[in-house]
């Protein structure tokens, strides 16, 4: 009887258990959504990815306008699409005042967009200065790693920055192992850019992993630094990629 009883209570404490941790975990994300919702945005929050949407898309069209062969053009199409995405879903997200449900959906959107850039970004780098067989095997790497993530931020909404964070960054620097087949087919200058773009976004994630510096929370806070660094990042690989399609 004993041990029936004691059977019992453990499968009540590990049922206990499970709903428990069944509820949390919703409880938390729609707690740290109604948080963000509510939070008092500087008064600058989205202005910078908002003015940085067109600009992409006119230099997107340049870039592609330029670009001589049907591949290369696919991948830089590919590059600007996504950087569209996060720029746009971003300024719609940070500009407007949402409640708990549209919070959600937009930071989902919003966090994915990182993975989609960071293997956007890839796609022309791998097509342009790649051999063919390296490049697919990088290109798939990168878009399962980047579907992986996606499916990550949108099914756990609310897990904490310390965690994905490092995600983005470990990401974004799986191309050091292919720094020296970009220097020989597009060059220092190439190189360097890539690079410089790559330090700029891990700055960047740090930036947003730290909340530091917060110079204006009224005005321009840490997360306007944060926005700052991508674009100065993604205008580093822009100009990259644009010296790789013109070379190429």
């Amino acid at each position: 009887m004993w041990a029936m009883t004691s059977d019992a209570a453990a499968r009540a404490s590990a049922a206990a258990e499970s709903v428990a941790g069944s509820v949390a975990r919703p409880v938390a994300e729609a707690a740290e959504a109604v948080e963000s919702a509510l939070e008092a945005k500087p008064l600058l929050r989205g202005w910078l990815h908002l003015g940085m949407f067109p600009a992409v898309l006119v230099a997107g069209l340049v870039l592609m306008a330029f670009t001589d062969s049907t591949r290369a053009r696919v991948a830089c199409g590919v590059y600007i699409l996504t950087a569209c995405l996060l720029f746009g879903v971003s300024a719609v997200y940070h500009r407007g005042t949402w409640g708990p449900r549209g919070e959600a959906v937009l930071r989902r959107l919003d966090h994915a967009n990182i993975f989609l850039i960071i293997a956007g970004t890839y796609t022309p780098l791998t097509v342009l200065l790649l051999p063919p067989s390296t490049g697919r095997t990088l290109l798939w790497a990168v878009w399962i790693a980047a579907g992986a993530g996606i499916a990550f931020r949108v099914f756990w909404v609310g897990a904490p920055r310390w965690l994905y964070t490092p995600c983005y960054i470990a990401m974004g620097w799986a191309a050091v192992f292919f720094l020296p087949d970009f220097l020989r087919a597009g060059g220092i200058a190439v190189l360097v850019l890539v690079v410089v773009g790559g330090l700029l976004y891990s700055v960047g994630g740090v930036v947003y992993g730290m909340k530091r510096p917060n110079p204006s929370p009224r005005f321009f806070g840490f997360h306007e630094v944060f926005h700052s660094l991508t674009l100065a990042a993604f205008v580093a690989h822009y100009v990259g990629i644009s010296l790789a399609a013109y070379s190429h």
